[in-house]
């Protein structure tokens, strides 16, 4: 199901030659490593009781978030997903992670 992103205020138009104008926002690109300021936290709230290493603050494409996020499973050995701007790492994986993204060149 995609959604359809319409200009702000028109509902329907009798004009047959009008175009919907799009408010393409740019992807952002991708800051360095070093200038990266990634952060690892605990959650588990809204996880049914387990625990997830989160890490926030990523800046750049989705296609080097899902790498990222690809690395830092590999190095744990664990599940997760990266979208929406940050990564979910499965279990409390906090120091392999820290470990993980600094031997990258990450701030943390």
């Amino acid at each position: 199901m995609s959604k359809k992103k319409h200009t702000v205020g028109v509902v329907y138009s009798t004009n047959p030659d009008y175009e919907y104008q799009y408010d393409d926002e740019p992807e952002a690109e991708t800051l360095a490593p070093g200038k990266q300021r990634l952060r690892i936290s605990l959650e588990r709230h809204h996880r049914g009781g387990k625990t997830v290493t989160l890490v926030t603050g990523f800046v750049g494409s989705d296609d080097d978030l899902q790498a990222l996020g690809r690395m830092l499973k590999g190095k744990c050995g664990v599940g997760g997903s990266a979208k929406d701007g940050e990564i979910i790492i499965q279990g409390d994986q906090q120091e392999k992670v820290r470990a993980a993204l600094l031997a990258a060149g990450y701030r943390c």
